[in-house]
């Protein structure tokens, strides 16, 4: 049959196992049985159909902690296409029926000794949407083609409660942010807006359309009874009292069937009895359309990781919760909804740089989202939120988030672009000092440990001798020499995005370029030139790459001299490029890379130790050459 994990829903469960997630077990008659759930709670359990569920006064109402309607047309046809042969089977027997899973369902906290019974759709609020819209679209489809008199029955019968007050009359209450579209379809009114809701309407009004026979009078009627008799569920209702949401827990909570935020933002709701309604609309939702799905379980981990950066975001939920059940006032968790809100706008302006107001600080977040670390943001997070909070600067902030671009691009620089990274970052919010201005902070805890913050020293070092095209992601070198570049200021920018790393002297040995690096007899070319080619001072930016690939050095220049990239223009100043041209390089990139980008505090202790990454890379340059008789054995 159809599954709703399909729709990143809550999956349907077999007829064999339809309770056995509530602990309860078949055989089990159309007239019901009650079962203990197996912690306690007595639930009842009953084989049951649409018509069932829907004639009579009653309110089913999805609870706000559940997801919007999210069948897609991949759902919708499959439905459709067993409701076909449904119809087909109960023309031959009308006995026949085809069990669609379970609905779990619990009495309403608000019921009352009158009025109409509500409950409260914990589990199957997916299916039960999409068949009361299907009927919606059989009502309008049977008035425009037989008799108004289908609109009043279905609607009487099966969509609303006709003589109750409005907040009763309509028998489903989707999610807010799906019922004004549900409720013009109940209505025929025209909806505003598109919706999945809205898109569900118009495939069933289309099928019908296909569907129906002009010399067959009674084809839509037998889909309209497949829909009503043909589908068995088995209905599961707790009792007045039980806890809602650890039966919703137990259906739901493996990590698969709903994300870590759909689980945290189900239990925050379940946890405003009185003040959900409201909460949700004032503020989750602004929450909720702000960010993608993704997203807000990025927030939530990140929110987690500020305390203790030892959260793995697969426990986001297990660990919010946690934090959570020690709050008992409805307020407090209010309040904590208006945190997640304030937060997650600070997230997005992370994540969209474009967002934030003050130049300095905007252009360190899009430096910093380009580099590509999602271990960066709870710092990041922090740091905004103590702007927001009037505790630190514009300024402070951009400086903060200088100092982690800084880290970042020289230990990249000195060959140590991935060791330990990660962990080193994600604990920057909890382990810096608290007494120090958030900026100075920041640089004194990457500056102490073993952290490899690289000095100007150690800088200078690796720009005249390590292979820094080996270093890194290529995306990441591609920054740096962007980044130098732009540091130049030039009044006439030029577009460095598509841009690609040139090698000035190329990576395949020439004899016009064995000639040009001036070599004495006693030097070996092929040494010099594995010392020389990967290094920052011989690489630069070009979108040539492929047109000067192995040419001599006086064709580049001619070219490098043409182009609007400042260091492009020094390199064509140059008559020759050999050893004293590079070393003279650079030192000049030290120096430039050093003002750019600021180092550790004074006097930190050096970080001490091999360079593991540089060592390994080296090793890989002389294993690889084995094969052309350099190297005869991994000792050598």
């Amino acid at each position: 049959m159809w599954d709703e994990a399909e729709a990143l829903a809550v999956p349907i469960l077999r007829r064999a196992d339809a309770t056995a997630a509530l602990g309860m077990h078949p055989p089990y008659g159309r007239t019901g049985r009650r079962v203990d759930d197996g912690g306690g709670a007595v639930v009842a359990a009953s084989e049951t159909n649409l018509q069932e569920l829907l004639e009579g006064a009653r309110q089913y109402r999805v609870p706000l902690y559940q997801r919007t309607y999210a069948w897609t047309a991949v759902q919708l046809e499959r439905l459709w296409d067993d409701l076909v042969q449904i119809a087909e089977d109960r023309a031959a027997d009308h006995r026949a029926s085809h069990f669609i899973g379970s609905l779990v369902l619990a009495p309403s906290p608000s019921n009352g000794p009158t009025g109409v019974p509500e409950f409260l759709v914990v589990d199957g609020q997916q299916r039960l949407t999409t068949l009361t819209v299907l009927l919606a679209a059989i009502r309008d489809h049977r008035v425009a083609t037989e008799s108004s008199e289908h609109h009043e029955r279905i609607n009487e019968l099966y969509l609303t409660n006709k003589f109750k007050p409005e907040a009763q009359r309509i028998k489903l209450v989707p999610t807010q942010a799906d019922r004004p579209q549900y409720n013009a379809l109940v209505d025929g009114t025209q909806p505003n807006g598109g919706s999945a809701v809205i898109d569900a309407y118009r495939f069933f009004r289309s099928r019908l359309v296909a569907a129906d026979d002009p010399e067959d009078p009674h084809d839509i009627e037998r889909l309209e009874d497949a829909v009503l008799r043909g589908l068995a569920l088995v209905s599961v209702t707790a009792q007045a009292g039980d806890n809602a949401h650890r039966i919703f827990e137990s259906l739901n909570n493996t990590g698969l069937r709903l994300t870590q935020g759909d689980l945290l933002r189900n239990y925050l709701f379940m946890r405003m009895p009185t003040r959900g309604e409201q909460v949700y609309e004032s503020t989750w939702l602004p929450l909720q359309d702000s960010l993608s799905s993704d997203d807000l379980e990025l927030l939530f981990w990140l929110d987690l990781v500020q305390q203790n950066p030892a959260h793995r975001q697969a426990d986001t939920y297990a660990a919010q919760q946690q934090r959570l059940s020690k709050l008992h006032d409805e307020k407090d968790i209010e309040a904590e909804v208006l945190r997640f809100r304030r937060l997650g706008h600070l997230l997005r302006v992370i994540l969209n740089p474009s967002l934030e107001p003050d130049a300095a600080v905007r252009l360190r977040l899009e430096r910093l989202k380009a580099w590509g670390t999602t271990t960066v943001y709870p710092l990041l997070l922090r740091l905004l939120d103590l702007r927001e909070r009037g505790e630190a600067t514009s300024e402070q902030v951009a400086a903060g988030a200088l100092y982690v671009e800084s880290y970042l691009v020289r230990r990249l620089i000195v060959g140590r672009a991935t060791q330990g990274i990660n962990r080193i970052l994600l604990s920057t919010v909890h382990e810096m000092p608290q007494d120090l201005p958030v900026e100075e902070a920041v640089r004194v805890y990457l500056s102490t440990g073993r952290k490899h913050y690289a000095s100007d020293a150690d800088v200078a070092a690796a720009v005249t001798t390590a292979p820094f095209y080996l270093t890194g992601r290529p995306n990441q070198r591609n920054l740096v020499l962007r980044w130098l570049e732009e540091s130049y200021e030039s009044k006439e920018p030029v577009a460095l995005a598509d841009l690609t790393i040139e090698h000035v002297l190329p990576q395949t040995l020439t004899d016009a370029w064995i000639a040009e690096l001036g070599l004495t007899s006693d030097d070996d070319p092929e040494q010099v030139h594995a010392e020389l080619v990967h290094t920052l001072p011989n690489l630069t930016l070009t979108g040539y790459n492929s047109v000067l690939s192995n040419s001599p050095f006086h064709v580049k220049r001619e070219q490098l001299a043409t182009s609007g990239l400042r260091m492009n223009q020094e390199i064509a100043k140059e008559d020759h490029w050999g050893p004293p041209e590079l070393k003279a390089r650079a030192d000049r990139l030290a120096s430039r890379i050093t003002a750019t980008w600021p180092g550790p505090v004074a006097g930190a202790p050096p970080a001490g130790g091999p360079n593991w990454p540089l060592l390994a890379t080296a090793l890989a340059v002389l294993t690889g050459d084995v094969g052309r008789g350099r190297v005869t054995t991994r000792s050598d």
